[in-house]
C-alpha cells in the first residue's frame, strides 16, 4: 500500500472513530455529516488563500478558519453558531452550503476536537479521490442508518457505475439528474469521463463547470451534494450553483440535456402537507398541471418519467431507475408506457434484484431510452430485457451488489453498436438465458402494454435441495411483504 493510501486510510479511521464518539451523544450520521461539511468547506477555503494558490476567498475575515481554531469552550460554541447563521446569507455555493445550517454538536469540547481533527490535515494537497472517498464513505454509512430515511437518497454505487458505463458519456456534453440526492450519478460520470476520455484544457474546464445540472428539494441533502461534488473537483467555492433547490416537476425545463441519469424518489404519491381549519395536519395529493405531460397524475414516478422525456435532447440518452409499478400499472401508467414507446427509443430494461437498496421492499428496474424528434411512427422497434432478478440473491451485508455482478449485462448492452446485440435466451438450447428481445408489436399486444416481462423459472420453487440460505429466504419474505404492504397503502390512499 502506498504512503498516500495509508495516510488516506488513517484519516478515514480518525474521522470514523470521532463519528462514533458523537453518536454516543445522540448525534446521528446525518448531523455529523453536516458539521463535517461546514468545517471541511471552511478549512479548504482557508488552504486556498495560502501559497501556492494565494486566492481571494468570499468568506468574511471575521468567519475565517483561524477564528475557529483560536477559540474553545462556550466562546467557540457562540462564535460557531453566529458563523453558521451569517454565512447562510452569502451568495453562490458558499451561501448554499450554509443555508439553514445549525450546530448539532452540543458539547463545545467535542466541537473543538472535530475542528482540531480537520485542522491537522491539508485537504487540498490530498488526492481528489482520497478526500472524495472519505466523504462518500460517510454518505454510505449515513444511508445505512435506515431510521433516518437517508437511504432513499443513496443509489448503490455499483449500479450507478454500470449505468454510466452503458451510456459512456462524451466530453463537452451536458448531464442532468432531476432528483440528484447526494450527487452519486454526477461523480460516477465525472470519474468515467476522466478515466476514459482524452480531455484538452477546454474539455476539462467544461467538465468541471458546465457539464452537470441537478435538482434537490431537501436542503440538507442538497448541501451534501454540493460538498460531495466540490470534494470531487466539480465546481468551485466561488462558482455558480448547479444544483437547484426547486421541485423539478413544477415547470418545463428550459434547457435540454445530452444525458440524464436518475433514480427518482421511491414514494408513489406526490403530496403536500397543510393545516386544516381544525388545526390538524393533512396531506393532499399533488398533481402537476404541465401542458407538456401526456397525463395529469399524482403518481410521482410517472411524473418523473414524463419530465425526463421533456428534458432530453432529441439526440440524448437516459438511464433511469424506476420501481416495478411503472412497468405494469394500468390507466395513466399504460398511457405513459405507450407514449414512451412511441416518442423515444425505449430499447433496454434491466430488471434489478431485491436486497440492493437501503429502503426495504423495493423492486426496481433501469429503463434505458434515447430521445428522438417527432414522428408519425413509433420510435421503439424492439425492447431488450436483461433479467438480473430471477434466482439472484443479494443482501446489503453478506452479499452486496458489486460492479462485476453487472459485467455480463454491460458487455451485452453494446453501447457502440446496438445492432450487434445477440440474445442469450433460446427456447430450445438456452431457456435460462437472461438476455432476450421483444418486438414492439409483442409489447403492445400485452395486457396494459406491460413491460413487466419474465420468462425464467424461479428455481427456489422447484429445487428444494438448492434453496438459498435461511437469512436470504427470510429477507426475500420481508421484501415481498413490504412490497405488498406498499401496494395496499396505495389502494387505501386512492379509496380515501
Amino acid at each position: 500500500m502506498s504512503k498516500e493510501n495509508t495516510n488516506a486510510s488513517s484519516i478515514v479511521s480518525k474521522v470514523w472513530a470521532f463519528c462514533q464518539t458523537l453518536r454516543d451523544d445522540g448525534v446521528g450520521y446525518g448531523d455529523y455529516l453536516e458539521q463535517l461539511t461546514y468545517l471541511l468547506f471552511l478549512k479548504m477555503a482557508d488552504e486556498y488563500t495560502k501559497p501556492p494558490h494565494n486566492r481571494t476567498m468570499p468568506i468574511p475575515s471575521e468567519f475565517a478558519w483561524e477564528t475557529l481554531i483560536s477559540k474553545s469552550g462556550s466562546e467557540l460554541e457562540l462564535h460557531y453558531n453566529i458563523m453558521l447563521r451569517e454565512l447562510a446569507k452569502e451568495k453562490g455555493i458558499l451561501g448554499q452550503i450554509f443555508v439553514k445550517s445549525q450546530n448539532k454538536i452540543q458539547d463545545p469540547a467535542k466541537l473543538f476536537k472535530l475542528i482540531a481533527l480537520i485542522n491537522a490535515e491539508s485537504w487540498i494537497l490530498m488526492g481528489v479521490k482520497d478526500k472524495g472517498d472519505i466523504y462518500e464513505g460517510i454518505l454510505e454509512k449515513n444511508a445505512e442508518d435506515t431510521k433516518s430515511g437517508a437511504g432513499q437518497y443513496f443509489t448503490p454505487r455499483p449500479l450507478i457505475k454500470a449505468m454510466v458505463e452503458c451510456l459512456q458519456p462524451e466530453p463537452m456534453k451536458t448531464i442532468a439528474d432531476p432528483a440528484c440526492g447526494t450527487g452519486g450519478f454526477f461523480l460516477a460520470a465525472y470519474d468515467w469521463i476522466v478515466e476514459n476520455r482524452n480531455l484538452d484544457k477546454e474539455a476539462a474546464k467544461f467538465l468541471k463547470y458546465e457539464t452537470f445540472f441537478g435538482n434537490e428539494i431537501v436542503a440538507s441533502t442538497r448541501r451534501l451534494a454540493l460538498m460531495n461534488l466540490f470534494l470531487h473537483n466539480i465546481g468551485d467555492i466561488d462558482s455558480d450553483n448547479f444544483i437547484s433547490p426547486n421541485d423539478s416537476l413544477i415547470t418545463t425545463s428550459t434547457d435540454k440535456y445530452d444525458y440524464i441519469l436518475a433514480n427518482p424518489p421511491f414514494g408513489k404519491k406526490s403530496s403536500m402537507t397543510f393545516t386544516n381549519e381544525a388545526g390538524e395536519q393533512e396531506k393532499e395529493d399533488l398533481t402537476y398541471n404541465r401542458q407538456d405531460f401526456w397525463v395529469t397524475t399524482s403518481n410521482k414516478q410517472l411524473n418523473f418519467v414524463q419530465h425526463i422525456r421533456t428534458m432530453l435532447k432529441t439526440t440524448g440518452q437516459a438511464a433511469v431507475v424506476l420501481p416495478d409499478n411503472v412497468l405494469f400499472e394500468g390507466g395513466v401508467g399504460e398511457t405513459v408506457r405507450k407514449k414512451l414507446l412511441e416518442t423515444t427509443d425505449l430499447h433496454t430494461i434491466l430488471r434489478l434484484p431485491t436486497g440492493i437498496f437501503y429502503a426495504n421492499g423495493v423492486k426496481a428496474n433501469v429503463l434505458f431510452f434515447d430521445g428522438k424528434p417527432s414522428s408519425k411512427d413509433p420510435w421503439t422497434k424492439e425492447v431488450w430485457v436483461y433479467d438480473y432478478r430471477t434466482n439472484v440473491h443479494h443482501t446489503l451485508k453478506k452479499n452486496p451488489l458489486k460492479l462485476s455482478d453487472l459485467k455480463d449485462f454491460i458487455d451485452l448492452y453494446k453501447t457502440d453498436n446496438k445492432a450487434k446485440r445477440k440474445e442469450t435466451y433460446n427456447a430450445a438450447t438456452n431457456p435460462e438465458g437472461r438476455w432476450r428481445k421483444f418486438g414492439y408489436d409483442e409489447i403492445i399486444a400485452r395486457d396494459k402494454t406491460s413491460l413487466d416481462i419474465t420468462w425464467l423459472k424461479d428455481k427456489s420453487l422447484a429445487d428444494l435441495d438448492n434453496l438459498p440460505d435461511p437469512d436470504e429466504l427470510a429477507l426475500d419474505i420481508v421484501e415481498n411483504i413490504e412490497a405488498g404492504l406498499e401496494s395496499f397503502r396505495a389502494i387505501i390512499a386512492s379509496l380515501k
